[in-house]
């Protein structure tokens, strides 16, 4: 691989980590604004105890098995991958958002919340950063991976130097006809 297809890797795989830290960073603002009043009203210790991180773990959660779905359902050659992304669904269901929400609905229902919550809350949050960003990486990991094999009909090898590096072609757009012939 040459020093321009590597920079060009490492600059979408730059983007793609800014961009998914910024969808992070947007969902936890709004808690940071509650922490912050939180702050000035002197209850502090209150933000461990309340349900707000659990929702934003259970929001990630969710953004995160969207992305899972929304790779497996765009991409028709991750079907072979269906396996392994139904995988991570169902992780992120069973270890984040599952919990988030009992988590959440246990706060909310009772007045004596239990110490061991001020710490299973931020752990809920860190693991459900870490599967969007998981989510992220497969989805384009395993699309990247597709279209640099050139297993698809519509990519087309082109010379540089004496390596071959495969280049996806969108395939032709079908435009209805009407009877007299002439484009809808």
């Amino acid at each position: 691989m040459n020093d321009a297809n590597r920079n060009q890797r490492e600059n979408q795989s730059l983007s793609t980590m800014y961009g998914t830290y910024a969808d992070v960073l947007f969902v936890l603002f709004p808690f940071l604004v509650i922490l912050m009043q939180r702050l000035w009203d002197g209850r502090l210790a209150d933000v461990l105890l309340r349900p707000d991180l659990s929702i934003a773990s259970a929001i990630l959660a969710g953004l995160a098995i969207g992305k899972f779905v929304l790779g497996l359902v765009t991409e028709r050659d991750l079907g072979r991958y269906k396996e392994r992304i139904v995988f991570f669904i169902a992780v992120t269901l069973f270890v984040v958002l599952g919990p988030s929400i009992i988590l959440i609905l246990s706060i909310l229902g009772d007045s004596a919340i239990p110490g061991f919550v001020a710490f299973v809350q931020p752990i809920l949050l860190i693991v459900a950063i870490s599967l969007y960003t998981t989510a992220i990486s497969i989805s384009k990991l395993l699309t990247h991976d597709e279209l640099s094999r050139g297993t698809d009909d519509n990519t087309s090898p082109i010379s540089d130097g004496d390596e071959q590096a495969p280049v996806h072609r969108a395939p032709a757009l079908a435009i209805p006809r009407r009877s007299n012939g002439e484009p809808r």
